[in-house]
């Protein structure tokens, strides 16, 4: 079957793809690769991989190029479902002959619910799903694949579980993929150098924490990896065919979960020369830091998420407020640059707990920020435990593109989560040291002043319109 692989059109600058972990719109223009989708894409032969948001297709352009394929991958997610299905009825409408397959977490957890949301969805995978996908192009009938669900003659099949791949050399390079279909130039990111590439060294993390969708989901509790040899060969492999990457980032849910396997992968970037980043969690010791600085690496991107001990335990972060102190001051010494991420409104949150997690951003006083509000996901435990306790009060995990604050308190309402964001932001940008830090970067190089001028209109603009929300 002649197969193609779909990030659908949705929202203007809306980054909901399959391996985006933030699913909205960010405050500056920002996109990460469809991790998901370029896997079972390589392993498809004469597929094609379209991401339509990076690439500001519209529906129009997506039908255009759909014709001609048997079978239609959408990587879906719970912001962009229903807009999803109206994509693949769409499709449908204009191809009927052709199949059309749900993947991502959230037809995975809600499976029979998702069939019967949409005539137009032939099938939805429950799990991961590289290989399931490869088995149904490959011509083999849907009743024999493990790891779908669909409906026959109005009733639900699923069929058996298929176990996560423990031998992640057997897939392809996503970065082939990358080069074929799409233009590396389309993904920003505003805390990487542009244009940047991701890799994914493994799947999966250890850590528990109750509101991160994909280790509770897809990429499951285990950090299953790929061998040493076969990231750098990858890594060697797309310097050569993408020459104008300036910075590689290591997109694992936390790259340094195995300590000895990180440092190892840094002393095989430092003979390269090259620029690379990674997510961590702010428990690396310094030891294992300098071995990555000394090798090439310039930013870790950690989730600190709040700065109350209590609310720490209460999402089963793992982290401690000293402990993430003791690590901020190595990366410091060690001229390591960090992204911080907080969420504003986990269980337990009070008006003076968010003003304890801005002042302690403040002192941590990383690189750059991202702001979050909790995105209870179907799947995850804050999501069950949000049902249980009454919290969700919206629907909708977005409006218009950006995040909706749907958890409410009955001593800390929605809007107040809501507006809180945004002064958190500019309590922590609007001092001397992060203004001084921008000004001395603009300095530097033209692009880099034409880069932060944009970033400051998108980040004003998007401010605006989270205004209009609230309105």
């Amino acid at each position: 079957m002649r197969a193609l692989f779909l990030n659908p059109p949705s929202f203007g600058g809306f980054d909901g793809g399959a391996g985006a972990r933030y699913q909205a719109r960010r405050e500056i223009r920002s996109f990460w690769y469809p991790v998901w989708l370029a896997y079972p894409a390589g392993l498809v032969k004469d597929s094609r991989l379209i991401d339509a948001p990076p690439a500001g297709l519209t529906l129009d352009d997506v039908l255009r190029e759909a014709k001609g394929y048997d079978l239609i991958i959408i990587h879906t997610s719970t912001p962009t479902f229903r807009n999803d299905c109206k994509v693949a009825e769409r499709l449908k409408e204009s191809y009927p002959k052709t199949m059309v397959g749900f993947v991502g977490p959230h037809v995975m957890v809600l499976p029979r619910e998702s069939l019967l949301a949409s005539r137009a969805i032939d099938f939805v995978c429950t799990g991961e799903f590289d290989f399931t996908i490869k088995e149904i192009a490959d011509g083999k009938p849907l009743e024999k694949v493990d790891g779908i669900a669909f409906l026959k003659n109005g009733t639900f099949v699923q069929t058996p579980f298929r176990l996560p791949i423990e031998d992640l050399d057997s897939l392809p390079f996503t970065t082939d993929v990358y080069a074929r279909n799409l233009k590396i130039e389309h993904y920003y990111n505003g805390y990487l150098f542009h244009p940047y590439l991701a890799i994914h060294t493994g799947r999966g993390c250890k850590a528990l924490c109750t509101f991160c969708l994909w280790p509770q989901t897809i990429g499951g509790r285990q950090y299953r990896t790929r061998s040493i040899d076969h990231v750098m060969e990858e890594v060697r492999h797309a310097k050569e065919i993408l020459p104008q990457i300036s910075e590689f980032f290591f997109d694992d849910d936390t790259f340094t979960t195995d300590l000895p396997r990180a440092e190892e992968i840094a002393r095989r970037m430092g003979p390269l020369g090259l620029r690379w980043s990674a997510n961590a969690r702010a428990n690396v010791p310094y030891e294992t830091l300098k071995v990555m600085k000394d090798n090439g690496l310039r930013l870790l991107t950690v989730g600190f998420e709040s700065g109350n001990p209590q609310i720490l335990k209460n999402i089963k972060k793992g982290i401690t407020v000293e402990g993430a102190k003791k690590f901020m001051k190595a990366t410091k010494d060690l001229g390591i640059l960090v992204h911080g991420a907080f969420i504003l409104g986990l269980p337990g949150e009070t008006p003076e707990t968010m003003e304890e997690t801005v002042r302690y951003a403040m002192e941590l006083d990383p690189y750059s920020i991202q702001v979050s509000l909790p995105a209870p996901y179907p799947g995850t435990e804050l999501y069950a435990q949000a049902v249980k306790e009454g919290w969700i009060k919206k629907d909708g995990l977005i409006e218009g593109g950006i995040q909706n604050s749907v958890i409410s308190y009955d001593h800390l309402s929605s809007g107040q989560i809501f507006e809180e964001l945004e002064k958190f932001y500019r309590r922590f940008y609007l001092r001397p040291r992060p203004i001084l830090r921008i000004l001395k970067e603009m300095l530097t190089s033209r692009t880099e002043f034409t880069r932060r001028i944009r970033e400051g209109y998108e980040f004003f603009s998007f401010m605006s319109k989270r205004k209009e929300i609230l309105e």
